[in-house]
């Protein structure tokens, strides 16, 4: 089963991943902020993740790791 890890450590909340998933399921944690003070990006929902990558692809910071 495919699926995402987030470094939420580098992560700085800019949605590109959010934007980018053909499957609608990465979202921005609203119960937690990071270091950096921004609320980083999660998987919301790991059984419909296909592991295409388009949310690694698009990060500006390599905080997205697939994991297929």
């Amino acid at each position: 089963m495919a699926r995402i890890i987030v470094n939420e450590a580098l992560c700085k909340g800019c949605e590109m991943c959010v934007n980018n998933c053909p499957k609608g399921i990465i979202a921005l944690a609203t119960d937690r902020i990071n270091a950096k003070g921004y609320h980083p990006a999660t998987l919301v929902d790991e059984e419909k993740c296909i592991g295409c990558a388009s949310c690694a692809t698009m990060c500006p910071d390599v905080a997205i790791t697939v994991e297929r």
